[in-house]
Formats: C-alpha cells, sequence, structure tokens
C-alpha cells in the first residue's frame, strides 16, 4: 500500500543526501529521506570545505554556522629530517573573485548534523533505521518499498547511499573500480608533541611521503598514513608518524577515530538513468582522499542537481533539462579522479625520491580542482564560470554579491546604466548594482570593483554563469 507521495525520494542520509533534501525544501518540493543509520555521524570520514563549497553554502544560507566552527588552512609545507624544506600558498592566494581563499577544516560531522537539525525545522522526512527492499518505475512515478513494507511513491529518486550503492546495484549501472594497491591508516586524535603544532598541512618527506598532518576543528588533529596493508595495528601507524617526524615525536592523549581504507577509484557509467533515477555522491564517483575532494564534490553534485529539478517540478522546464546533471557532473568527477588520483600515486612513486615535494608541485598543478574555483561547466567565454564575489554596497551598508544570491531562483544582475524596464519570469530574481553611490536612495545598491562593468548577467541558482551580454541587451537574457 501507498503510504505517501513525494516530489523526491532520497536513498542517503550522508552529507549529499541530506543537502539535496534540504535545497529542495528551500525550493518548495516535498522529500523523504532513508538511511540505515540511527542518526548523523559523530566522528571520523572528511575533513575539509574547499573554497568553492564556502561559495554555496553562503548561497543555501549555511555558511553563517558552519565557518566559526572550522579552522582555515590554505599552507602546505615540507619537512624532511626535522629540516623545513618549503612552504606554499600561491594557488590559494591567486584566486579572483573569492573572499575565504583557504580550505575550512571541519569534520563531516559538523555539516551533517546541521543540515539534519535544518531538515527537522523544514519538518522534513529522515526515515532512518531503514532500509529498501525494491524500486519499481512507471511513466509517472518512482515505488520505492521499504523494509518495513510501506511504499513511497515519488516523482524522482536520488540515490547518494554511497559507493556500495543499492540504487546503483538495483539499475545495474556499470561502477568498474581500480584499486591502485595504497592502503592509508587514518588516526584523529589530541596529541602531544615537541614539533610545533601550525595551522597548515604538513608532509614529512621520510623514505616516502607516508605521513600528511592535517589540522581540524578544535584541538583535533588528523594523521594519514601510508600502510600499504590492512593487518595492521594503530600503534605501528602511529610509529610510522615518529619515525617520519625525527628528530621530533608525538604521542596521542586521545584517539577520537582510527580507520583504515584501500584506495578506490571509479566514475558509474551513468548518473541519470530511466528519466527518474540519479546518483549524486560516492554512488556515483570514488576516489582517493588526497585533495580533500570527495565531500565537496558531493555537495557540488547536490547543488548542480536539486535547482534543475525545481525548475522542471516547480517551473514546468523542459524535462531535458535534467540530462545535463550527468552531462556536467560525469566530466567532474573525472577531473577529480585524475587528480586526486595523481596525487596518492605521488605519494608511492617518485623516480627522484622527492615525494613530498612532488606532490605540493601536483596540487598546484591541480589547484582549479582542489580549490574548487577551477570548475566550470562551458569552454568558452564566461559562460559556465562561477559569477565572482565581491563588495557591493547599499548605502553606506556593506555586503557581498554572494550574500545576495538566492538557490530558489535564477539571478538577473545588471550593473551599470539600466535604460529600460525588466519584465521577469517569476524564477528569476533582479539585483541592479550602480557605479556609484545615490545619496538620495540609500537602498540602492552599487559597487566601484564590478569585474562586470555595463553587462548584464543571467546567474543560475547554483551561482554559475547562465549567459552575459552587455547592458544594452538584457532583452536577450529574459
Amino acid at each position: 500500500m501507498i503510504t505517501k507521495y513525494v516530489d523526491l525520494m532520497i536513498v542517503g542520509a550522508g552529507p549529499v543526501g541530506l543537502m539535496c533534501a534540504y535545497l529542495a525544501n528551500l525550493c518548495g518540493m516535498s522529500t523523504v529521506i532513508i538511511d540505515k543509520s540511527t542518526g548523523p555521524l559523530e566522528v571520523g570520514r572528511a575533513d575539509a570545505l574547499n573554497a568553492r563549497t564556502l561559495q554555496l553554502l553562503e548561497v543555501a544560507h549555511l555558511f553563517d554556522e558552519l565557518y566559526p566552527l572550522g579552522k582555515p588552512c590554505n599552507t602546505s609545507s615540507v619537512w624532511s629530517n626535522g629540516q623545513f624544506l618549503s612552504r606554499q600558498s600561491s594557488w590559494w592566494n591567486a584566486l579572483e573573485g573569492c573572499l575565504h581563499k583557504h580550505f575550512l577544516m571541519l569534520g563531516q560531522s559538523y555539516l551533517e548534523n546541521l543540515l539534519d537539525d535544518k531538515l527537522k525545522k523544514q519538518k522534513a522526512q529522515v526515515l532512518r533505521s531503514m532500509s529498501i527492499k525494491d524500486i519499481r518505475v512507471s511513466d509517472d512515478s518512482c515505488f520505492t518499498t521499504l523494509s518495513n513494507e510501506e511504499i513511497i511513491q515519488s516523482r524522482f529518486l536520488i540515490g547518494a547511499d554511497g559507493a556500495h550503492s543499492f540504487v546503483r546495484d538495483h539499475f545495474k549501472i556499470p561502477f568498474e573500480i581500480t584499486r591502485p594497491e595504497i592502503i592509508w591508516a587514518v588516526i584523529d586524535g589530541v596529541i602531544e608533541s615537541d614539533f610545533q603544532k601550525v595551522p597548515e598541512i604538513i608532509v614529512f618527506q621520510a623514505e616516502t611521503s607516508d605521513v600528511a598532518w592535517i589540522p581540524r576543528e578544535g584541538n583535533i588533529d588528523r594523521f594519514y598514513v601510508r600502510m600499504d596493508r590492512f593487518d595492521f595495528e594503530v600503534e605501528e601507524a602511529i610509529q610510522k608518524i615518529n619515525n617520519a617526524m625525527k628528530p621530533h615525536s608525538l604521542t596521542f592523549k586521545e584517539i577520537v577515530w582510527f580507520s583504515a581504507f584501500s584506495v578506490k577509484e571509479s566514475v558509474a557509467e551513468k548518473f541519470f538513468t530511466h528519466d527518474r533515477i540519479f546518483l549524486a555522491g560516492d554512488a556515483c564517483h570514488i576516489h582517493s582522499v588526497n585533495g580533500g575532494q570527495g565531500l565537496n564534490t558531493g555537495v557540488a553534485d547536490a547543488f548542480n542537481l536539486i535547482w534543475k529539478l525545481n525548475m522542471v517540478i516547480n517551473f514546468s522546464a523542459d524535462k531535458k533539462l535534467l540530462e545535463t546533471y550527468e552531462s556536467e557532473r560525469k566530466p567532474v568527477a573525472k577531473s577529480v579522479i585524475e587528480s586526486s588520483g595523481e596525487l596518492v600515486r605521488s605519494t608511492k612513486y617518485s623516480a627522484s625520491g622527492t615525494h613530498a615535494e612532488d606532490y605540493v608541485k601536483i596540487v598546484e598543478k591541480r589547484a582549479g580542482n582542489i580549490t574548487g574555483m577551477g570548475i566550470r561547466y562551458e569552454n568558452n567565454g564566461l559562460e559556465g564560470t562561477r559569477i565572482y564575489d565581491f563588495e557591493v554596497f547599499q548605502g553606506e551598508s556593506k555586503t557581498r554579491l554572494y550574500s545576495l544570491l538566492d538557490y530558489t531562483k535564477f539571478t538577473l544582475i545588471t550593473f551599470g546604466k539600466l535604460e529600460k524596464e525588466v519584465l521577469l519570469a517569476p524564477f528569476i530574481k533582479h539585483i541592479h548594482i550602480h557605479e556609484k553611490e545615490d545619496e538620495k536612495d540609500s537602498t540602492k545598491f552599487w559597487t566601484k570593483n564590478s569585474p562586470y562593468k555595463n553587462q548584464a548577467v543571467l546567474v543560475r541558482p547554483d551561482s554559475y554563469i547562465k549567459s552575459i551580454v552587455p547592458i544594452e541587451k538584457v532583452d536577450l537574457l529574459l
């Protein structure tokens, strides 16, 4: 018996599934999430939000609550035999149109718990300790049978259920996995050390660059240790850290989380199937943790997908729009695997024996992926690139462009003198930004530093540029 009808059925209550539900509810869509877990994550897993994710969180009104909890980090250093070799942050400092030029080091659990709390306030259902028995697709609906025999009917279904995705397997979507035979230990804990703690990523160059020290929120630090076998104890990983740090050393006062994982790489053959089924996050792409791209890529999947579903469900857009989710996000997933794969292999293979230095050079080369700011959806011009963030004033009050964007709508931004009235569709918000302050009207927005002077820019809900024309041709955008 069908017990509920919703717009979106979401399988998986990790950060990607929760983000999909949160964004969908912002847009007025109804959702149900199902997950085997008893609650949001408490410790472990992803540890960093990149600069692009921070911008997206701004658009979704999540930034202000998350940002104070984390630790900014935009510097990587290399040490060998107790000696400092190099320090780099140029790829962050060179970013344009970006206020927060750094990672925010913050455990995945903080994002999950915030989203879970937001969904409760939205009165959205998260069904935990629950699994799926079957999914059936008709011409106009999905029918999901739960482990308690309830059946939920939905217009669309999103599989955000991780690397071992039930949804992906149920629809027999190929997911061929490459295993480069590289195994890591990861330890989160509170430490004591005679090596001075600094808010930067430190790679220790011993026989290999097999230890990375990652700063975390609060008094926690994380260590990645390359082990290359699964049958080890935590004490062996700690000993390897101390070998790499010589002549310095450390001890763990408290271990908060410890895990071992082997590197696996894959991209699903399809991200969209049966006209109603989507995959997002680890369900459609998995890779090494190197470069901190996993959570960030999955969150970007959610931001790309949900506004398109909003346009189809609430504004009767052509369903072909949904096909662009795969055509835009699959190439991104492949590029992420290329960058993380090059990074992780450099920790094991180095012709010159300078593993850590090689690693940092690759980070610089792959900075577009690692910072998130190099992701684009078109090959030419400004279309498909992220809209730049910059200071905007309203009278004497200062804000920023990203604070004015709204995920539930497109935004038409006109810069300079607008000679004609603009007639907008209900899903488009208009912001007119003048070149100077209007002393008679303090409600008008203005800026001196626009990179889009005398242009009209139509911005997608996920803050990428849809199209841009000279301001006198603004009608071409509508």
